[in-house]
């Protein structure tokens, strides 16, 4: 089978500025050059089978209720080395600890907004902000037990964090289940292989929705919004993983400041909640009046200290966009440490300044909504049309403080399996970082890839796929 190989200039995951193979990547390019594309693509129409089989799909906002998609998988593994995974390790360990720490700060003692490190505008006028969470004192002061770091890999060969998820990241079903039909459909890759194993992640995850509890057998339940929730898969599949309940707001009732679940033989207490419902929904009684995906109650529970939350109300103002500039910063004020992980380069609408230098580079800059979130509300200067730049200047001049925008940095590619053949396609990565007892991680995490060539958008909301993600346990192979 022939690979196509990158264009000059882009960093590949595969071949190297003189298009020389890279050496953790040679077993990978062996199987390709030795691969009949007609077996490959009959593989690929196996796996889709199997997946729409198995109901691994979502949905997406806007379309009919109950169209369902598969999202596209792609067979062509993405290869990290044991010596990059080491780094990224770490830095994600340093980075979650931090955002940690800044949460606890902001709702208990305000010591960096004292330092002038951070406004108080930015911290206390911020939407995910919750004035209830103050003084309230959380197990082992942790926040954000699940996160979800956007990671991607520019031009220089530097992994940068794009966003932190800190709310309710998604996707691990999908790292879990692309290794498991990889591991289905080519066996005999895994032999000659040192892939490290990520199919200990529910393990894990059960272990650090335990440990958010001090109770020695803490009952846990993933709260879901229902079937049609765009990630309702991955929630049954991650309650069913974990030998844990999947409830709905209507399957949990609160008597006496006490959440419970409504079973068979009655009512059973529960003390850890999973939840994937945002803030605002969680209880009608708190927060939205209309909402029926939460628990009337559940707020008084949660601060009277008999359930525990994961993740903690008011995670959601650390991974604000507005926030992301000041990463760094906490990183050196909470640990007096320099950042392992790099951050992009970013221009705060909100300040005059960088307003204007935004404005006048429009055609150059990607633009976010510091809310936004699956690809929506995004500019991609390079690739907008004269009407889109315009369209996007009146929101600029008009709500400034909503936006944030970064250089066009272009995305590691990697060989990938589309009409056209094998051809690099831009891709990211989402390793998913689990704060309990300890901070723990599986080596890797879901690999998102824009499958239009050239495209840099990889959510699957905007017709991305994913790719298994191999770490290896040895670069000497």
């Amino acid at each position: 089978m022939l690979i196509e190989t990158p264009d000059a200039g882009l960093f590949d995951e595969l071949f190297d500025k003189d298009n020389r193979v890279r050496p953790h990547c040679r077993m990978l390019e062996k199987w390709l050059l030795e691969s009949d594309e007609n077996l490959i693509a009959e593989k690929r129409r196996e796996a889709d089978v199997l997946f729409q089989r198995l109901g691994i799909t979502f949905n997406v906002y806007g379309e009919d209720q109950g169209a369902d998609r598969l999202i596209p998988f792609d067979l062509i593994p993405r290869i990290i080395s044991a010596s990059d995974w080491h780094k990224l390790q770490a830095g994600l360990r340093q980075r979650v600890t931090a955002l940690n720490r800044f949460l606890h700060d902001i709702y208990h003692n305000y010591e960096i907004v004292k330092a002038g490190v951070i406004s108080a505008e930015q911290v206390f006028a911020n939407s995910q902000y919750q004035p209830g969470m103050q003084n309230l004192k959380l197990p082992r002061n942790l926040y954000s037990h699940i996160a979800g770091i956007d990671l991607i890999r520019n031009n220089d060969g530097d992994f940068y964090v794009l966003e932190d998820n800190l709310r309710c990241p998604s996707g691990v079903s999908y790292m879990l289940e692309n290794r498991r039909m990889m591991m289905r459909l080519f066996p005999e890759l895994f032999a000659h292989s040192p892939v490290a194993p990520v199919e200990h992640y529910p393990n894990l995850l059960g272990e650090t929705l335990r440990a958010a509890s001090l109770k020695a057998n803490p009952t846990v339940a993933v709260l879901t919004p229902g079937r049609f929730n765009s990630a309702y898969f991955e929630h049954a599949f991650l309650a069913r993983q974990m030998g844990v309940e999947l409830v709905e707001g209507a399957d949990l009732f609160v008597h006496q400041n006490k959440v419970y679940m409504k079973t068979t033989v009655g009512p059973q207490q529960v003390d850890v909640i999973y939840r994937r419902v945002d803030d605002d929904f969680l209880d009608p009684l708190a927060g939205n009046p209309s909402s029926m995906l939460g628990v009337p109650g559940l707020y008084a529970a949660y601060r009277t200290g008999n359930v525990v939350l994961a993740n903690a109300m008011g995670t959601g103002i650390a991974d604000d966009k507005s926030i992301y500039p000041y990463v760094p910063d906490m990183i050196r004020f909470y640990l007096s440490e320099e950042p392992i992980l790099k951050n992009v380069p970013t221009w705060q609408c909100r300040k005059k300044k960088d307003l204007q230098y935004v404005l006048d580079h429009l055609p150059e800059l990607v633009v976010k909504e510091a809310q936004g979130a699956g690809g929506y509300g995004m500019l991609i200067g390079p690739k907008a049309s004269k009407k889109e730049l315009e369209t996007f200047r009146g929101l600029l001049k008009a709500h400034p403080e909503d936006y944030i925008a970064q250089p066009t940095l272009s995305l590691s590619t990697c060989p990938t399996f589309v009409d056209e053949g094998v051809a690099p396609r831009h891709l990211d990565l989402r390793p998913f970082v689990l704060s309990g007892k300890k901070i723990q991680m599986v080596p890797g995490g879901l690999t998102r890839v824009a499958l239009k060539k050239g495209s840099l958008v990889v959510n699957s909301s905007q017709g991305g796929g994913t790719k298994d993600t191999w770490v290896l346990e040895d670069d000497l192979c």
